[in-house]
């Protein structure tokens, strides 16, 4: 069976998650298993069928460890789901740093932070790694507001002959300048900002759809996140979350029907609360107006595991981009993106993404 060889650019929560699923997928608790999983077969590939062979990050508690040994590093700290976990071979390499550390993580406790070290890869070093790796695609994992260097990233995966899974809020596959690069050299992108399994973005979408196709009108919506991991303490600088905001909030509006003035809708992060690890909470509130114009509103709150709720949809966005890149197609993959990405170039319904996503996977042709 043909591997799907991947590289990963940063071995955070996320991409522990997805490392673990591999194996627990493969291994005796979930082999034939469909629980947790939105498909177990995509073409012909199965979770297990991904492969880990290269791998990036900046934190000298991982540089130079097997991937299976820096996805249990700190600060990782989501929960461990599978501890038998397959040598892959891949040696986690030095990468570049740019924008991918906040200056306010320095004055944050060690253990809850990056300790990055001082010499980087230089851009010839890391294409080159992609190169000698075989890999397929790259794995987009930096922290929110990686705006320089996920685009560099992305020139790397161009330059090496990579399809690119962007699963962060910074505008690749939606941007048209970005997604005609990846169309002339024939390489599949998908993205923009994972849409995770249950997260707090797609039950908000489904609440307000709910509220569209009623007949309800949506006079006033917020989102408040909490959460304890790494990521929560990056965002905690609010100047790196200005393309987080935008793609949240158009995940919303773009189901709303009618457009809420700025004033009236607020998605975004709330707050870090370092025992809550990576456990996050939503809190959700839409208020709406009903038949004969009385007002009701509803409150929900989420609480779910972030990261294995991220690995769900990556699984899945991965072995779609293997199909693009089987099947000779590049550019966005809209129908994928649509479905697994909070911004993607096209915004759909969850209902229509997934009608087209389950077209593209049978090859049928690309929306």
């Amino acid at each position: 069976m043909s591997k799907i060889r991947i590289a990963i650019v940063g071995m955070g929560n996320c991409a522990s998650s997805l490392v673990q699923g591999i194996n627990f997928y493969r291994g005796s608790n979930g082999n034939g298993s469909c629980t947790g999983l939105m498909h177990r077969r995509i073409g012909s590939y199965q979770p297990q069928d991904i492969e880990v062979v290269a791998a990036f990050d900046i934190d000298r508690r991982k540089v130079g460890l097997d991937v299976s040994e820096a996805i249990f590093s700190p600060p990782n700290c989501t929960k461990i789901f599978c501890d038998k976990i397959h040598r892959t071979g891949a040696i986690v390499k030095m990468g570049c740093v740019f924008d991918s550390f906040a200056e306010h993580m320095r004055d944050q406790d060690p253990l809850r932070t990056f300790l990055p070290l001082e010499k980087e890869s230089t851009r010839e070093q890391i294409i080159e790694e992609l190169r000698d790796s075989a890999a397929e695609m790259l794995v987009n994992y930096l922290p929110v507001g990686s705006e320089q260097a996920t685009r560099f990233y992305a020139s790397c995966a161009l330059e090496g002959g990579l399809g690119f899974v962007n699963n962060i809020p910074v505008f690749i596959a939606s941007d048209p300048v970005w997604a005609k690069r990846f169309a002339d050299k024939n390489l599949p992108v998908v993205g923009d900002d994972i849409k995770a399994q249950m997260g707090a973005t797609v039950l908000h979408r489904t609440i307000v759809d709910l509220f569209r196709r009623r007949g309800v009108r949506v006079v006033r919506t917020y989102q408040l996140n909490t959460g304890g991991n790494t990521d929560f303490l990056n965002m905690l600088n609010r100047t790196r979350l200005t393309s987080k905001k935008t793609s949240k909030t158009e995940a919303v509006q773009s189901v709303m029907g009618e457009r809420l003035a700025d004033e009236n809708i607020h998605i975004g992060p709330s707050d870090y609360v370092p025992w809550q690890l990576d456990n996050k909470i939503a809190f959700i509130r839409v208020e709406g107006r009903l038949f004969g114009d009385v007002p009701m509103e509803i409150d929900v709150k989420l609480s779910v595991e972030d990261s294995p709720n991220s690995a769900g949809v990556a699984i899945d966005a991965i072995r779609c981009c293997k199909l693009a890149l089987d099947r000779g197609i590049g550019g966005a993959l809209h129908s994928p993106s649509a479905y697994f990405a909070k911004r993607p170039p096209v915004q759909m319904t969850d209902d229509e993404a997934h009608r087209c996503v389950e077209q593209f996977i049978r090859g049928e042709r690309e929306s």
